[in-house]
């Protein structure tokens, strides 16, 4: 077998395998403050275990996510408050504000980007209030742990087109299964209107199709 026949082998193999981001390794000067402050915001503790010359490794996670946070002593050599640009989905922008607010973290107010893309670094190319029409990924939050460790929500409502797969919807919490029943019924009164404002008593199906298209990034339901 030739070196080039293996370099083919070898990246079809990787197309087909599963490569999940897990955890992420943040810096921190203080780790119990850190470890008091993460778990304060309602972050699961999943581990706090220490071993030889004083390391130790703390795991948290966020509610919902599938990807969990380690900082700790020893463990990364990168200066604590270095780590920026930690993005968590939220599916309602104000609500989650709100809730981390209420739980100790000093939360910027809600913003959009002045280029409508992504945001700007820093505090660049902030403006005040949600994105005007709400659009999806359009929407930010920022704020800091105690070592400046920097986090930005994003209210992601509609997957675009590839993200996830299309066969099927998950939720993290009924919390962001009923925001989605809430856009799902906006819609469908619409689509009544549209209708006559004759009642729709397929409306279950209309639902489910509109929520697992508008996850997926497939067309939604226009019947």
């Amino acid at each position: 077998m030739t070196i080039q026949e293996r370099s083919t082998q070898s990246a079809t193999a990787v197309n087909d395998i599963d490569m999940k981001l897990e955890v992420i390794v943040i810096p921190v000067s203080d780790v119990d403050r850190s470890k008091s402050f993460y778990t304060a915001l309602g972050w699961r503790l999943d581990a706090d275990v220490s071993g030889a010359d004083g390391f130790r490794v703390v795991q948290v996670t966020p509610p919902g996510s599938p990807c969990s946070v380690i900082f700790g002593r020893k463990v990364t050599a990168a200066v604590p408050g270095s780590a920026q640009g930690l993005h968590l989905i939220v599916a309602d922008i104000e609500m989650a504000h709100a809730a981390l607010a209420a739980r100790g973290a000093e939360m910027s107010g809600v913003f959009h980007d002045s280029g409508g893309v992504f945001h700007h670094k820093g505090t660049d190319g902030r403006l005040p209030g949600p994105h005007p029409s709400r659009a999806s990924y359009g929407s930010f939050a920022s704020f800091m742990d105690p070592d400046g460790n920097g986090w930005l929500l994003q209210e992601v409502t509609a997957r675009l087109p590839g993200r996830i797969e299309a066969t099927g919807a998950a939720f993290s919490s009924a919390a962001d299964l009923a925001t989605a029943l809430r856009r799902a019924a906006e819609a469908h009164g619409e689509h009544e209107k549209r209708m006559g404002g004759k009642h729709d008593d397929a409306w279950p199906d209309w639902y489910a199709e509109y929520i697992v298209s508008e996850q997926s990034g497939g067309p939604l339901p226009t019947r």
